[in-house]
C-alpha cells in the first residue's frame, strides 16, 4: 500500500466549516504604572490588530495545511462586520457564502494585553438564535456549495452565538449522510446533543462537565469517567469517534473499537485561545485524507499544542508541525 505523504494529502480537499465567526481585536500597549482614579493598570498603547476567530480560524487553518475551506456564517449589517470580510478578502479567504443580518452585531473579541499578560476582555455581539429566513438563506447557501464543488468533509464550529440551531444541524447532517460526507462537530453547551448522527463530537473537558452534568476533575481527569462520558455520547448520538480534548494532559479519544489517551508534549503555553479551532481542522483534514487515527490525533495534538505558544488567535504553521510530527 502506497505511503500517504502529508505534505501534500491534503492540497485536494475541500472543506466546508459551518459555524459562528468571531472578529478577534487585540489592543496591545505595557504597563508601568498604575492609575491615580482607580486600582487599575495604564496601559500605554503600542500596537492594535485584527484577526479571524472562531469558524473563520478553521477556515484559515485549514487554508495553512493547503486544503481549500467554504467558510458559510453570519455577520452583521455594523462596522464589525464589514471589518470581518475585509480581513477575509486579505487572507484570500472566500466571502461568497456569507450571510448578512440587519441589526445583528458581529461578535468581536477585544482583548487588552501588556508584554502578552492578557488583562482585559470587552465582548460585543448577538447571541439570540438565528430567525427562519436567516436559517433558509443558510441553507441555501450551503445547497449551493454542495451542488457547484466536491465537498470532503464538513465542520460545525459551535461558539453559541446563535447560528447553529437545532434545526440547521438536523438539516445538514441530513444532507451530508446523502451526500456521503463525513462530519465532525466542536459543540458548545445549548446545542450539546444536537448532533445526532455526527461522525466526530469533539467536546473539551468543560463542554463535557456542562453538556452532561459531569464532574470530571480538569487538573486530574480519570480514565473511567472519560470513558463513562463517552459511552454516554455515543449512546446519544451515535457518532463514530469522540474526541475530548484535555488542555496540558492531551486528548481523550474512543471509537467503536478502541480507546485511549494521547499524551502532550510540555510546552510553554502563552494562550489557550484557538487552540480548539486548530485541533477539530487538522482532525478534519485526517479524517478526509483517510489518514490512520492514531496519526491524526497526533498531528492534531501537537497542531494544538503549537499554537498554545503563541499569543491570540493564530493559524498553525505546516512546516513547524510537519518538522514536529517526524522528529517526534
Amino acid at each position: 500500500m502506497k505511503e500517504i505523504s502529508l505534505e501534500t494529502c491534503f492540497d485536494d480537499l475541500n472543506v466546508l466549516i459551518i459555524g459562528d465567526v468571531i472578529l478577534d481585536h487585540y489592543l496591545i500597549g505595557k504597563v508601568d504604572r498604575i492609575s491615580p482614579e482607580a486600582p487599575v493598570p495604564v496601559v500605554l498603547h503600542e500596537e492594535e490588530d485584527y484577526r479571524l476567530g472562531g469558524a473563520a480560524n478553521v477556515a484559515l487553518n485549514i487554508k495553512a495545511m493547503g486544503a481549500t475551506p467554504y467558510l458559510v456564517s453570519l455577520v452583521g449589517d455594523d462596522l464589525y462586520g464589514k471589518q470581518f470580510v475585509d480581513l477575509l478578502t486579505e487572507l484570500s479567504l472566500k466571502t461568497a457564502y456569507l450571510v448578512k443580518e440587519q441589526g445583528r452585531t458581529t461578535t468581536c473579541k477585544t482583548r487588552i494585553l501588556a508584554r502578552n499578560q492578557h488583562l482585559l476582555r470587552y465582548d460585543h455581539e448577538t447571541t439570540k438564535p438565528i430567525s427562519a429566513a436567516i436559517q433558509q438563506k443558510i441553507m441555501d447557501q450551503i445547497h449551493l456549495i454542495l451542488q457547484d464543488e466536491k465537498i470532503d468533509v464538513i465542520v460545525f464550529q459551535d461558539y453559541n452565538k446563535g447560528l447553529l440551531t437545532n434545526e440547521l444541524i438536523r438539516q445538514v447532517l441530513d444532507l451530508a449522510k446523502k451526500h456521503q460526507i463525513k462530519t465532525l462537530a466542536d459543540p458548545k453547551k445549548t446545542n450539546f446533543l444536537a448532533y445526532s448522527g455526527v461522525d466526530w463530537f469533539k467536546p473539551n473537558l468543560r463542554e463535557i462537565n456542562e453538556g452532561l452534568n459531569f464532574s470530571i476533575s480538569e487538573k486530574a481527569p480519570q480514565l473511567a469517567q472519560l470513558s463513562e462520558a463517552a459511552s454516554m455520547l455515543q449512546k446519544h448520538l451515535r457518532n463514530d469517534y469522540t474526541l475530548i480534548t484535555l488542555g496540558a494532559k492531551g486528548m481523550y479519544y474512543a471509537g467503536r473499537e478502541d480507546s485511549g489517551l494521547v499524551a502532550t508534549q510540555e510546552r510553554q503555553v502563552a494562550d489557550v485561545c484557538g487552540a480548539g479551532d486548530t485541533v477539530i481542522s487538522i482532525v478534519a483534514l485526517g479524517v478526509a485524507a483517510a489518514l490512520d487515527v492514531k496519526k491524526v490525533l497526533t498531528l492534531a495534538n501537537i497542531a494544538g499544542g503549537q499554537v498554545c505558544e503563541k499569543v491570540g488567535v493564530v493559524p498553525i504553521d505546516k512546516q513547524a508541525l510537519l518538522d514536529e510530527y517526524f522528529n517526534t
